[in-house]
């Protein structure tokens, strides 16, 4: 083949594409830094490094110039969805730049020494890393290769300081007692227990009602008293110091919330842990920039690799939702011989930064593959034998320190919601298609449109008002107020204190009005369109007008549930915040106040501020799925868009499934056989070493 034709002025393309939305503003300053920097570099190069960046912008840790020859649609998103009705026709596509250039002949122009390099070939640091076809920004190449780094030495470390498989049985049986009704049965919490208080390094994973939660405060329990017993005869001895984090404050203030909970059901069974080992289980959760001391307006964290973490085990709950930047800054921070624990949900969707961290380290998670070694330690533990389906001798290192939790406490056996999760992640179409026809008590399904009455009615009204049974047990039950939005908005109304109330009668007002907001969310996929966050938060709010429940001609009405979408810690408010508009007395007056939960959630109480203080904040009764992680509420209207877009996949849709507690509704809006399509589709996430999909 003749050499390729030199592309004309990358950076005009890249300008017509950030004109017509197609790529962020980065990729534009990226590309014109580094023309800058080595004017002679090729067009071709430059071309690659802002298709990189791109990639890296969409979650994706590399760009392979092979595949993206191969499928320039399915691997750029070039245009994105809803930018150009006719796509095929338009002469400024991807492909059609890339039509004039073969791989031999791309991998030839990327030949600059002060732009990019392979690993080990140069001491200065380049932009750019190239591994085979491969191209990485090399700030996340460099996170990559840290992250591989560290977990590749505590999996593979044989601690001398392992527990007494006796003590850890006999400790287990008071804090997991095997199940009286399933005797001999394989219990998958006290496993995770055994195994993880064995490591440096540990994940423990499972969809929503596995019980994660009570997991992490028995194992937390258990590494503590066997701590105390071993050491305690020494006089200067103490107990590991432990921090838990989450990567947002919602997610940090459910967790605090629910291990409180915990500790006290425990407490209640009066189980015979030291005193010292009560008061050593942390109960509040702090945000991992919080944890790591963010500062305004920089990349940088207070603490480090010079000024490391003060703790022994840090547990991070929701680690789907961290990317391999925050990794890689998390383990700089951890002491020498620190013990980590990743909880969360493997089938969830990725992280919005790049790398799907959690979800590759967990791909083998569904079968086990525990070695014999293991599985002998286990039964010593536990007491009961691994069934030979979760054995594999070939089994690795990071096999054995990760434990999947299998049975769900939240979701009984006839449980619509848990069966459609699980239909969901098995890619089962045809279960999917009996769960429509036959929903059963906790899942429905509605047909629509456009937004019209019966949406409105959805949305605003109870959701089983029609059927006397469901009215009544949402009236008696402890989500009373979670039907549609009139709910909270009639609670807020109804319990509100007079203006001589004093201080706590507001705090509480203001806790049941957040508690009830919680109780209804409307989900979609993405914030533009008739059916993103825009339009739907608008018809929401006409609706609620129209019903009377909600105030016109004011932007901070009474009830305006909002959003925070920017940290803020100087006010300890985190993206992904949600308070409620309600008034409070100031002097004697009625004054415009926005409540949220304290830092360590409905335990922690509530704080309130005035609407100018506040960071930016978005209304929030429509969000998207990916806002919602994190999050649970008690029901769930999930609005799956009309057409297919690179938003949907498999992970979109259990994740947006699993946000519901008690009810779910699942409002299609095009075709059925649309499910089928999403269900096929599941996110990859391009990565490296670590990270092979």
């Amino acid at each position: 083949m003749h050499p390729p034709p030199d592309l004309p002025d990358p950076l005009e393309i890249l300008t017509r594409w950030r004109t017509r939305g197609w790529l962020r503003g980065v990729e534009l300053h990226f590309t014109a830094f580094l023309r800058d920097r080595c004017p002679d570099a090729d067009g071709w190069l430059l071309f690659a490094a802002a298709l990189t960046s791109h990639q890296a912008g969409r979650g994706h840790l590399h760009l392979d110039l092979a595949a993206l020859l191969t499928d320039p649609n399915g691997t750029l998103d070039i245009p994105p969805e809803g930018c150009d009705p006719s796509p095929l026709r338009d002469p400024d596509l991807p492909q059609r730049w890339l039509a004039r250039i073969d791989l031999a002949g791309w991998l030839a122009r990327l030949d600059h020494p002060d732009l990019i390099a392979e690993p080990g070939t140069t001491d200065s640091p380049t932009p750019l890393v190239r591994v085979g076809t491969r191209l990485h920004l090399r700030r996340l190449w460099q996170c990559e290769q840290e992250v591989a780094t560290w977990i590749a030495h505590p999996v593979t470390d044989d601690p001398n300081d392992r527990f007494d498989p006796s003590r850890v049985r006999t400790w287990l049986d008071r804090l997991l007692p095997p199940s009286p009704s399933e005797p001999g049965a394989v219990d998958w919490q006290r496993i995770a227990c055994a195994r993880l208080i064995q490591t440096r390094f540990g994940i423990l994973t499972g969809g929503p009602g596995t019980g994660k939660t009570t997991t992490v405060v028995r194992l937390l329990a258990l590494l503590l008293q066997l701590h105390l017993e071993r050491d305690g005869t020494e006089p200067d001895g103490e107990l590991p110091r432990i921090a838990l984090a989450a990567p947002t404050g919602k997610a940090a203030a459910r967790l605090g919330d629910a291990i409180a909970r915990e500790l006290e059901r425990l407490r209640q069974k009066a189980c015979p842990l030291d005193e010292q080992v009560w008061n050593a289980i942390p109960n509040r959760v702090t945000t991992l920039h919080r944890l790591l001391g963010g500062q305004r307006d920089s990349r940088h964290f207070r603490h480090d690799a010079d000024n490391p973490l003060w703790l022994d085990l840090l547990v991070i709950d929701e680690a789907s939702m961290v990317g391999v930047e925050l990794m890689a800054d998390l383990l700089r921070a951890l002491p020498p011989r620190a013990r980590l624990l990743l909880i969360g949900d493997k089938d969830q969707l990725a992280s919005v930064e790049a790398g799907a961290l959690l979800g590759t380290l967990c791909q083998r998670a569904d079968r086990g593959h525990y070695t014999p070694m293991t599985a002998t330690h286990l039964l010593e533990t536990t007491g009961h034998p691994l069934d030979p389906m979760w054995l594999d001798t070939d089994g690795t290192p990071l096999d054995q320190a990760v434990v999947r939790l299998r049975r769900n406490f939240r979701f009984a056996s006839t449980s619509g919601i848990g069966e459609l999760a699980q239909a969901i992640n098995r890619g089962d179409g045809a279960r999917i298609a009996a769960l429509r026809a036959a929903p059963g008590t906790d899942l429905s399904w509605v047909s629509l449109r456009a937004p019209d009455a019966s949406f409105d009615a959805l949305i605003v009204d109870d959701m089983e008002r029609t059927s006397p049974e469901g009215a009544r047990r949402n009236r008696t039950g402890p989500e009373k107020n979670a039907g549609g939005y009139r709910g909270y908005l009639e609670l807020l109304h109804a319990e509100k204190p007079a203006l001589e109330a004093p201080a706590e009668a507001f705090d509480l007002w203001a806790a049941a009005v957040l508690r009830a907001q919680a109780g209804f969310q409307l989900l979609c996929a993405s914030r533009q369109g008739l059916w993103g966050v825009e339009g739907l938060n608008g018809r929401v709010e006409g609706a609620l007008r129209a019903a009377g429940l909600i105030e016109t001609g004011r932007s901070w009405y009474l009830g305006r549930p909002v959003m925070v979408t920017r940290n803020d810690h100087a006010l300890g408010l985190m993206n992904g915040d949600i308070g409620v508009t309600l008034t409070l007395p100031v002097d004697g007056e009625w004054w415009t106040r926005v409540a949220f939960w304290s830092q360590d959630g409905e335990m922690g109480g509530v704080r309130w501020f005035a609407p100018s203080r506040l960071p930016p904040v978005e209304t929030v009764f429509a969000m998207t799925v990916h806002k919602s992680q994190g999050s649970e509420f008690g029901q769930v209207v999930l609005v799956v868009p009309e057409s297919l877009n690179p938003i949907l996949t498999r992970e979109w849709l259990y994740t947006g499934v699993t946000r519901a507690r008690t009810r779910l509704i699942l409002a299609e809006t095009g075709e059925e056989r649309l499910l089928d399509a999403i269900i096929a589709r599941r996110v990859t996430r391009a990565g490296g070493a670590l990270f092979p999909a």
